[in-house]
């Protein structure tokens, strides 16, 4: 793994299903704040929307236009982020075909959605992170009302934290993960 040089903030969301109005706030509130902003698909919006000129975005299953990339590979910092939809890797069934996915592309985090169930974890040297969905969460934290993520990369760690949609942490939804 290459050496470290700066910290690397990274804006993660997902499964925003034609709520556009939340990625608005997400870039109001972020740009300039973050090095990278990523959208895990099914944002049900054009693929040419000027959103998507400073999000990294992919079709999820409920997005048909074909501009879409299926998965996207991105160096932030001395990050390589592996960004897919999920549901072409069978993610409602475990992570075994993104991790097989994320091994071929060196990720050293891969995102994806699709389950609009958030969690991380990590898996060898790679952070797997479902940022949840923004507007249809499920499962155990979809009181929450809707969820992104933030990745804080240093040398020694990843921290992720949960947001709510009001851009309020959730405390008991911080994780860190020691580099080895």
């Amino acid at each position: 793994m290459g050496q470290r040089i700066m910290d690397e903030k990274i804006l993660v969301v997902s499964d925003s299903h034609g709520d556009r109005d939340i990625l608005v706030k997400l870039l109001k509130k972020y740009k300039g704040q973050v090095t990278a902003m990523f959208h895990c698909g099914d944002s049900e919006l054009e693929p040419d929307d000027e959103l998507f000129n400073d999000f990294h975005v992919v079709k999820g299953n409920c997005d048909y236009d074909s501009r879409f990339a299926k998965k996207v590979v991105v160096k932030v910092g001395s990050e390589n982020v592996l960004l897919t939809h999920g549901h072409l890797y069978g993610v409602n069934s475990g992570l075994n075909s993104l991790n097989l996915l994320a091994q071929e592309n060196k990720a050293t985090i891969a995102l994806f959605g699709h389950t609009h169930l958030l969690g991380a974890e990590m898996v060898k040297e790679c952070l797997f992170l479902n940022p949840g969905s923004i507007s249809f969460p499920r499962g155990e934290y979809s009181n929450i009302g809707g969820t992104y993520a933030l990745i804080d990369s240093t040398v020694q760690n990843l921290h992720v934290q949960f947001y709510n949609r009001d851009f309020e942490a959730i405390p008991n939804l911080a994780m860190d993960y020691k580099r080895r």
